[in-house]
């Protein structure tokens, strides 16, 4: 195996929110901050750095992952969601966004995009939330300042709106 410098470079080429985007990256740079600093995608909170807050979570390939925890480096051909949004996240995102703006589930906003984006990555996998699913769900995410209920009370309307949209778009398309 070749033996890596620690200030060697390499250049991360990525889908970001369905746009191609690229940079260069040091072995050793976290994912988190080479979105915010390399790539300017500061929507992207950076919390703890040990991927205990959830502040920093993102959809790599799909699938909700802390970025604190993800090397720039190991992200080259992948495809990324943030709370940026692109198309393939922009219904839900856009639910979501409204549900948390009515039930006053924001404050600060600090842990919000990384609460978002874990429920963005449930709501494109299952239709319905119960209070429990959504309890455990956002239970690896660290607020300060809500309390919980208010998220909870806008992820339970959020999943509500979702599936009223879609038995909506059924029903218009014949189904």
């Amino acid at each position: 195996m070749p033996r890596v410098k620690s200030n060697q470079t390499k250049e991360v080429s990525f889908k970001l929110n369905g746009q191609s985007v690229s940079g260069k990256a040091t072995p050793r740079l976290l994912l988190s901050d080479f979105l915010r600093h390399q790539i300017g995608a500061t929507g992207t909170h950076v919390g703890c750095e040990h991927g205990v807050c959830g502040a920093c979570t993102i959809l790599l390939d799909g699938q909700a992952v802390r970025s604190c925890l993800t090397l720039a480096q190991q992200v080259d051909g992948s495809r990324l969601d943030t709370i940026e949004g692109g198309k393939d996240t922009e219904e839900i995102l856009r639910v979501l966004r409204l549900s948390f703006k009515e039930h006053f589930a924001l404050q600060c906003g600090f842990c919000t995009p990384g609460i978002v984006m874990t429920l963005v990555d449930y709501f494109r996998h299952y239709e319905s939330a119960s209070e429990k699913q959504i309890r455990e769900l956002i239970g690896g995410h660290l607020c300060r300042c809500t309390g919980y209920t208010p998220i909870i009370k806008a992820a339970l309307d959020a999943a509500h709106k979702l599936r009223t949209l879609k038995q909506a778009a059924a029903v218009e398309n014949g189904g």
